[in-house]
């Protein structure tokens, strides 16, 4: 099994501070020959990215966009502006290798970063594809990101119920993703930064092995989260496996006035 990699870090805040504490791991998974995720969890910026392509070209997209994201997480101030014009330069990364310029080459990109430019920080959590990004608040887990997905859009147009989606032939057709011929602006949404609150990042490696009350249930077996991230992985191999596996879990304490 992969290896997990855990961290934590204090943030001081105006009036605060955080304690930040999270885990990261990928993992080929029991039926793929290569693993085409990458996984950047350097504070202030978590995300998971899940190539897709023939030959090596999603490893390609996926490894190019975490590597212009994590010169952006190098510079410590994350923002949408920062993230949009990395993605950018990983377009044209993908676009100058001859091996991952076929339409099916893409990547998701999906995460999480602490924006503390604004009076109050804040969370801000970015999708393109179908990787997600899961909170878990007072006990009760919710999917915070929308799945870029065929199947998705059948959901909200009410033409698939959710159990029907689970097995439906189409679950693995992605209706946006990071490729080699144009940029994709991801979406965003912003988050109130709560005391105690856990997110998840993870690949549908996971989530095609876990339903949502499975990660719940893992996370609140396990406080720590490169205990939660292990045993993730662990019950996502024992189902199966069936595809690459990327998982970040991140814990906030926030601590009053100190």
């Amino acid at each position: 099994m992969a290896e997990v990699s855990a961290h934590s870090r204090t943030v001081d805040l105006a009036r605060d501070r955080l304690e930040l504490a999270w885990a990261a791991v990928t993992d080929t998974g029991r039926r793929r020959e290569v693993n085409q995720d990458a996984v950047l969890a350097e504070y202030p910026l978590f995300v998971v990215a899940d190539g897709m392509g023939g030959h090596i070209g999603g490893e390609i997209a996926s490894a190019s966009a975490v590597e212009r994201l994590h010169a952006v997480a190098d510079t410590g101030s994350v923002s949408t502006k920062a993230i949009e014009k990395a993605l950018a330069r990983a377009v044209k990364d993908i676009a100058a290798r001859p091996e991952a310029t076929d339409e099916a080459t893409g990547t998701t990109v999906t995460g999480l970063f602490l924006d503390v430019s604004g009076a109050e920080a804040s969370w801000v959590a970015l999708n393109i594809g179908d990787s997600r990004v899961y909170l878990l608040r007072d006990g009760a887990i919710v999917q915070v990101t929308t799945d870029h997905s065929v199947v998705q859009e059948l959901i909200a147009s009410g033409r698939l119920s959710p159990e029907e989606a689970e097995n439906h032939p189409y679950g693995n057709v992605i209706t946006r993703a990071l490729g080699p011929s144009e940029s994709v602006t991801p979406d965003y949404v912003r988050l109130d930064v709560v005391d105690g609150d856990r997110f998840v990042i993870c690949s549908d490696g996971l989530t095609k092995e876990l339903t949502d009350f499975g990660i719940q249930h893992f996370l609140v077996e396990h406080p720590e989260p490169a205990a939660a991230v292990e045993a993730m992985l662990d019950a996502a191999l024992e189902n199966g496996g069936r595809d690459n596996i990327s998982i970040v879990v991140v814990n906030v304490a926030r601590v009053p006035g100190f």
